[in-house]
Order: C-alpha cells, then structure tokens, then sequence
C-alpha cells in the first residue's frame, strides 16, 4: 500500500533484485498504485514470461509495476506518462535504481504513443487508465490488439470485471485470469494465439 511521507507518496517494490525498495512520487490524489497482494499475484501469474521480457507500463503513474517487473528480471521497461511532476518522480526512480539503460521514460498521451511507428512488440503490457476514464481502457486495448504489440500477456484494472470483460472481447483477447482486491478489479489477458500455452502454464 502507499504510505504518506513528507507530503509524497511511496511504495515498497516486494520481490526480485530490488526488493525492499521503496519508490517515492508526487503525492497526486488519483494515482492509485496497486496493492501489494495483487501485484503479488500478479508476478506469480506471470512466472516464467518477466525474464528478459519487453513490458509497456503505460498510464505509469508511480511506475510500481514497471519497477517491479525490472526488479523480477524484465530487461527492458517502457514507462509512458503525460503528468509532469509524476514524469519527474519516475525519471528520480530510474535513477535511484540505476536503471537507466533499462528504462525508457515516455512524456505523452499512451494513445498518441500507441499510435507511433516502430514500437517494439511488448512480452506483458501493463495498463491501468484512471478509473474515471474508461474509454481509454478501450481505446488503448484497440490499438495494441489493432498493431499487434503484445506478444503475451496484457494486465489491466478497473473499477468492474464487467467492463474488462467487454473491453477484452472487442479487442479479441481472452482473460485467463482474474482477481479483485478492494474496489479494483484485475485481469490478465492474452490475444488468442497465445491461449493454450497460457494454459499449459497454470
């Protein structure tokens, strides 16, 4: 969970090289990093996709699940973020970590980015817009299946299941996981081809 320190936010990284870590950033209302269990979960799901991947934390916010999953051994991460001060928080975050040469800090719309040429195809996308917005749930989930830009997996969270469910239908994608904690939902979902080795995986 965020802790309040001195007017800022933070929270702790749980697993991989740099667990234990804590991340500091703008003490802005609406970030909403996700909690400690589900990310948890979540890297528990992914076992076995993190190493050596390419992930896309878009709408980064506290870049908590960027940062965690460079921590559990992801080689590349992709932070897109348009707030100033949240972009300074993590530019601060890659720099105490000495994460540089893996980190790419993206200032900008995560649609208008999507819609860019020459971007990589991403192993797991994290995606978790303001709650408020729903509609860039969809259209963010319409361009990456539209391009074809996720090779694995892509999470993302919501207020209601109902919605993810809709969103990762029109999108063609299938959820092959699900959890819930407090008012967030979460799932992880793939785009058909990769259905049956997310099975195989448990």
């Amino acid at each position: 969970m965020a802790q309040q320190k001195h007017g800022s936010q933070q929270v702790r990284i749980i697993g991989g090289k740099f667990r234990g870590r804590k991340l500091h950033f703008n003490g802005d209302a609406s970030l909403r990093p996700t909690l400690g269990r589900t990310r948890e979960t979540l890297f528990n799901w992914l076992r076995g996709y993190i190493a050596d991947s390419v992930c896309l934390d878009a709408f980064a916010g506290s870049g908590i699940l960027g940062f965690e999953a460079l921590s559990q051994g992801a080689a590349k991460v992709y932070f897109v973020e348009q707030n100033h001060r949240t972009l300074k928080s993590l530019a601060a975050a890659r720099q105490a970590l000495n994460a540089q040469a893996s980190c790419t800090v993206e200032s900008g719309d995560v649609l208008h980015y999507l819609e860019g040429a020459n971007l990589p195809v991403f192993d797991v996308v994290f995606l978790d817009p303001p709650f408020d917005q729903p509609q860039l749930l969809n259209d963010a989930m319409m361009l990456l299946a539209s391009k074809k830009l996720v090779r694995h997996y892509v999470y993302a969270e919501a207020r209601q299941t109902a919605l993810l469910e809709t969103v990762s239908a029109v999108a063609n994608f299938t959820i092959v996981k699900q959890t819930s904690a407090g008012d967030t939902a979460a799932v992880l979902m793939a785009p058909h081809p990769d259905i049956a080795a997310s099975q195989s995986q448990g």
